[in-house]
């Protein structure tokens, strides 16, 4: 049976107008705390448990927010044109945001401008039936904005990894960039010293040289239902 990508039967209710509207009230003061110094997670649990929030809800909540100065670093690193540049992809995190996107799952609009969702990896995946068709807009985007060399890095502890990597370069084979795909233990820390990042990971975000919010691009001219939770 094929599930889809980042859906849980729980969804419909969990994020119903009136559970939005509560998360978004919860948000708000989660945001106040973390402004003042609170930690993100001790903040979330306190605001969480406050208004009964389901895990899943309070993982949204916290994917979706930020501190003030996050913001402000996030912005000032954002890049928007990247024309004949090389690009570092956090690969599992883009590729399962698009298979989420094309399984009509959750996906979150979020304060820093990324497109989020709640696809757990924890160290298992497979290729499903939207993972070409997700490499596909990947790379038609890419194309799109002409870079020059697109450099895609997989977690090797995560299963199939290598399977994806065989995919990536079988569906990539006839675009016109130079694409180089690396299996590596630490794709976080390597992406940390890296300009034109393409991730929506906050720490990565907040560390990287510089990044490029592609799945806006990618979600231009679909019709994507997105929810905003703060």
């Amino acid at each position: 049976m094929h599930l889809k990508r980042g859906y849980l039967p729980t969804d419909e209710e969990s994020f119903s107008p009136e559970a939005v509207e509560k998360m978004r009230t919860a948000s708000r003061h989660v945001c106040y705390l973390i402004n003042e110094g609170y930690d993100l997670q001790m903040a979330s649990t306190f605001v969480g448990n406050h208004f009964a929030l389901s895990e899943r809800q309070r993982v949204a909540v916290v994917r979706s927010i930020a501190t003030n100065e996050q913001l402000n670093i996030r912005k000032s690193k954002e890049k928007t044109t990247v024309s004949g540049e090389e690009v570092w992809i956090d690969g599992f995190n883009m590729i399962i945001s698009l298979e989420v996107m094309l399984s009509n799952s959750m996906l979150f609009d979020c304060m820093d401008g990324t497109i989020r969702d709640l696809a757990a990896l924890r160290g298992t995946y497979r290729i499903i039936p939207e993972t070409e068709e997700a490499l596909r807009i990947l790379f038609d985007t890419l194309k799109s904005m002409n870079v020059a060399t697109v450099n895609i890095l997989l977690d090797e502890p995560v299963s199939n990894s290598g399977r994806l990597k065989t995919l990536i370069a079988e569906v990539a084979e006839n675009y016109p960039f130079g694409l180089d795909i690396q299996i590596l233990r630490s794709v976080d820390r390597t992406l940390w010293q890296k300009s034109n990042v393409i991730s929506s990971d906050s720490i990565i975000l907040d560390h990287c040289q510089s990044w490029i919010n592609l799945m806006r691009h990618c979600v231009e001219g679909r019709e994507v239902k997105m929810l905003k939770v703060w």
